[in-house]
């Protein structure tokens, strides 16, 4: 609460007049923390029990027992719920029509940022990203009712489970930005760093983008930032135009209506955010990514035939400009493929592919030794590493960082942020207690990773290699083999 830095303020801005408060601020949160590390609901009755809880020296010194005139008087519920109610008067003064105003805004990312250690903050520069669902106690309105929680609206989760369908429901979508380890790069703890809530009528990549843009704006690097198709599938000035001018790498899933050709670009074809050669075989231009589960013999297949896409892409001779602009060249021209349009690749090895029937009229790619290439090109799909290689397929594989950022909070051994978690109604409220929920999950990350780093560290010194995690997925390839 220290490193955060909010609670000072956040008492300044708190209305006065009438009998002094015994509970402040800084204790206040300190209770939720404690209400969180303990699994309980999110609950006022949980904090007030979670403070009364403490030791004797705890309780004076957070002011849960203070001297009064008639002796020591212990910290009652109304005295937690004033104060939990004045917090949330001042947070939602500026909310704006389901996201979170300045305030509120300010609060979570200083949370956030507290819980990772300095050791582990410059650790890497990859963030995951997703969003989820989080449904709220009050019931949908009917007809033209008004609804009991009103910053909440009706929302679409997605179901992965046998026999579940894909459903509506009416609440919030949290969205979380974790940690992961850089290409190469040594592993660290897959802690959230940010995480924003909003109302279901907000679309989610659109309000994440002013969480990234202020951590860029605090000199936290943005690198590769990883997300599925749902974020890719966005317009590109709601999502990858603004992040590629914070300097972040983009590795996303495209969506299916992104894949293949769409259209062209001083006569390349424009493909899975790329340029390719007019001549490229059709089947390489609508690649799709290795199914799970796949076999050896079709990973390799796979990879091969990626390959052989890469070789007809114009290969980027030019990094980005201040302005997004870069220049690419003919693949035959930098060596990848044989075309009798330029004379000079056909001394490369028989082993790289011909273009045996070169265009009647060659266009600009052609002719011109290299193409100017406008961010407005492929400004949705482009993106690290060509979609959907192996280097993509290695790097994006990260992702699933995010989706254990939920599963942890939603875990119903521990804290089970379901229906029912929180049964306080309104986005602040809310986003108080899902912070909290998220910081206690980052401390147990931490101790899960540093435990884990000492028992490699002591196999390492006994000349035993690290050790590795156990594949628990069975397939039914397994389950026949079993048999």
């Amino acid at each position: 609460m220290d490193g955060a830095g909010i609670a000072a303020g956040l008492e300044l801005a708190l209305p006065s007049g009438g009998r002094p408060r015994q509970l402040s601020v800084r204790t206040l949160l300190i209770g939720i923390l404690a209400a969180a590390a303990d699994d309980r609901p999110a609950h006022l009755v949980r904090v007030h029990r979670a403070l009364i809880g403490l030791g004797e020296p705890d309780q004076r010194r957070l002011g849960i027992v203070v001297e009064w005139r008639a002796g020591p008087h212990t910290l009652t519920y109304r005295q937690v719920e004033r104060t939990f109610a004045l917090v949330t008067l001042v947070l939602s003064a500026d909310n704006h029509d389901g996201g979170p105003g300045d305030a509120l805004a300010g609060v979570v990312d200083a949370l956030m940022e507290a819980s990772v250690p300095p050791g582990y903050k410059q650790a890497s520069s990859a963030l995951a990203i997703d969003w989820t669902d989080h449904e709220t106690w009050a019931l949908a309105p009917h007809a033209n009712e008004r609804a009991a929680d009103p910053d909440a609206s009706w929302g679409h989760r997605a179901s992965h489970a046998i026999g579940v369908s894909d459903e509506l429901f009416y609440g919030y979508y949290p969205q979380a930005a974790t940690m992961v380890a850089d290409e190469g790069g040594p592993a660290v703890p897959e802690l959230a760093r940010r995480l924003l809530v909003t109302s279901c009528h907000l679309d989610p990549p659109r309000a994440f983008v002013a969480v990234i843009e202020r951590m860029h704006a605090h000199a936290i690097a943005i690198g590769d930032v990883l997300a599925d198709s749902g974020y890719a599938h966005r317009a590109a000035v709601g999502w990858a135009l603004p992040l590629r001018r914070l300097g972040a790498r983009l590795v996303t899933d495209l969506h299916p209506a992104d894949r293949g050709p769409k259209g062209t670009h001083a006569g390349a074809i424009i493909a899975s955010g790329n340029l390719f050669c007019p001549c490229t075989p059709p089947a390489l231009l609508s690649l799709a990514p290795l199914v799970r589960g796949a076999s050896a013999e079709a990973t390799t297949a796979h990879d091969t035939t990626t390959d052989e896409a890469a070789r007809y892409k114009l290969g980027r001779i030019s990094s980005d400009d201040a302005d997004g602009y870069h220049r690419v060249s003919c693949p035959a021209v930098t060596g990848k493929l044989r075309c009798g349009l330029r004379p000079d690749s056909l001394q490369l090895a028989l082993d790289r592919p011909e273009v045996l029937t070169p265009p009647e009229h060659p266009p600009a790619c052609c002719t011109q030794q290299s193409v100017t290439v406008p961010p407005s090109v492929n400004a949705k799909t482009a993106q690290r590493h060509d979609y959907p290689g192996p280097d993509w397929r290695r790097s994006y594989g990260r992702r699933s960082a995010a989706e254990r950022t939920f599963s942890t909070v939603k875990d119903p051994a521990t804290t089970d942020t379901t229906r029912g978690w929180c049964r306080l109604m309104g986005l602040t409220p809310i986003t108080l207690f899902l912070v909290c929920a998220m910081v206690v999950r980052n401390g147990r990350v931490i101790e899960a990773f540093e435990a884990r780093q000492a028992i490699d560290a002591r196999r390492v010194a006994a000349g035993r290699p690290p050790a590795t995690r156990r594949r628990r997925r069975r397939t039914l390839a397994d389950l026949v083999d079993t048999g």
